[in-house]
């Protein structure tokens, strides 16, 4: 299902792909940004997105966490800041309206990612939020979207996240990853805790 669904979207979205590639170029860098994140078994992989930030964006946040105490907490609570000074203008409406995750369709393609799942974590994430619930989300293949995305994304807590990965592992059925890609239609175009 996979394979078939994500080959058969990047074919109807080709157009849309490639002006979001030219536009992301004029924006200055490359289009394509991949980031290290742990998948299934451990296993390490670059998930794709188109590049939403500044160059130098790590020097950046290191510099925003020294210097603004409530950034750092909410940095270390969600991983997310709602006013991140890295995000350029294009790449925030990339943001908001999901279309940064896009190229994760050729993660899904290369067997590193699976359209549903838990969303990939990088290596801190893991080690810091999982603890005991580490297996669950090693157990699958991270997703496109999943139970994070349809239930407030970004205005949700670290906790809830970890406690809805694992409750995606443990319900884990066909009919709940379809019943989970037709709500990422609707939660994707309100952009419900989106930033």
């Amino acid at each position: 299902m996979d394979v078939l669904l994500a080959g058969a979207a990047l074919l109807l979205l080709l157009p849309l792909f490639a002006l979001l590639w030219v536009a992301v170029r004029r924006d200055g860098g490359k289009a394509f940004f991949g980031h290290t994140r742990i998948g299934r078994h451990g296993q390490r992989f670059q998930c794709l997105k188109f590049r939403s930030m500044v160059p130098d964006a790590d020097a950046a946040l290191a510099r925003l966490l020294a210097e603004d105490p409530e950034a750092a907490r909410q940095w270390a609570e969600t991983r997310k800041l709602p006013r991140d000074p890295r995000v350029t203008r294009l790449g925030a409406f990339l943001r908001a309206t999901s279309l940064d995750e896009l190229p994760q369709l050729i993660n899904v393609l290369r067997g590193e990612m699976s359209l549903v799942g838990p969303r990939p974590v990088v290596q801190d994430e893991l080690d810091r939020h999982y603890g005991s619930h580490r297996a669950s989300y090693l157990a699958v293949r991270p997703g496109v979207t999943g139970l994070w995305q349809t239930s407030g994304r970004s205005s949700t807590s670290y906790a809830t996240r970890v406690a809805l990965d694992c409750q995606y592992v443990e319900d884990f059925s066909f009919a709940s990853d379809l019943r989970i890609l037709f709500r990422t239609i609707p939660a994707v175009l309100k952009r419900t805790g989106a930033f």
